[in-house]
């Protein structure tokens, strides 16, 4: 399969090595923020895996109107700027609205289009329109071939710097699925495929802060399989203590837990390049 190299910073993602996503599921106040950046860089620089570094300013698809959706997009893009300025990541965020492209992309390298929004025309355009790297998370209505449209009107710009991330597909009761065969689909378009593991562990119709609400059980069997499976980087949301973060509590990866937790998958990866050559 022939692939786009997509460049991040100094990240070649498509490249042969493998890249991490990560940091808290929403920015939370100024301190969580950078005490989960100075850990992720501390970890990064020992594996020698390249990062960028994610929250969202704004959550908008949270199931209650009481939960907490972030501080908004300019606190947000301000402690944003702040982590690029200390520590040297590139950075990645939701955006949910037209409006919220141009501030956005001033201060992002990336931008994200959430899952539900992933066939919203105006959203994608407007964003690839920046001519900003644009990460489109994989709806869960939608079948991985046909990532391929959202993908086209990227292109329809002239801007091929796309990212397909896999966050898995709504099944059953509440249920999310991973479906190995998507990773494979994906692949075909000829961009680089991300794995989004710790929000494909999230059970749906259950508060995040409950302990019942993610099966961190599943985190290290699912990733392995992505990482086999081919995929070019892994989407792991990480905070200092996941179960008192304001979002995604019961999914989100201890970053302490993160080098042990990577160690094998990039042993891994390794592997399945040599295969693949």
């Amino acid at each position: 399969m022939s692939k786009n190299i997509v460049k991040v910073g100094d990240i070649n993602c498509g490249a042969d090595e493998l890249f991490l996503i990560s940091g808290p599921c929403v920015i939370e106040d100024e301190s969580i923020m950078m005490k989960t950046a100075e850990k992720l860089k501390e970890v990064t620089e020992r594996l020698n895996i390249p990062m960028i570094y994610k929250a969202s300013f704004q959550k908008d698809n949270r199931s209650s109107v009481d939960f907490y959706r972030g501080p908004g997009i300019e606190e947000g893009l301000r402690i944003m700027q702040k982590v690029k300025d200390e520590f040297g990541f590139s950075l990645v965020s939701d955006i949910h609205y037209p409006d919220q492209v141009k501030p956005a992309a001033e201060v992002l390298d990336i931008l994200q289009i959430p899952a539900y929004l992933c066939m919203q025309t105006d959203l994608v355009v407007g964003a690839a329109e920046t001519g900003k790297v644009v990460n489109i998370k994989h709806g869960q209505f939608l079948a991985p071939e046909n990532m391929i449209k959202p993908a086209q009107k990227i292109e329809s710009t002239g801007n091929k710097n796309i990212i397909l991330t896999e966050r898995g597909y709504s099944f059953g009761y509440n249920d999310l699925i991973v479906d190995p065969r998507s990773f494979y689909e994906m692949r075909k378009t000829g961009y680089p495929v991300v794995f989004d593991v710790t929000h494909s562990i999230r059970k749906y119709g259950i508060p995040s802060a409950d302990p019942n609400g993610g099966a961190r059980q599943y985190l290290g069997t699912l990733a392995r399989a992505g990482v086999a499976a081919g995929i070019d980087g892994l989407f792991i949301e990480t905070h200092p203590c996941p179960s008192e973060a304001l979002c995604d509590a019961a999914s989100q990866l201890d970053v302490n837990q993160l080098e042990e937790f990577m160690k094998p998958l990039i042993e891994l990866h390794n592997i399945e390049v040599s295969y693949r050559k």
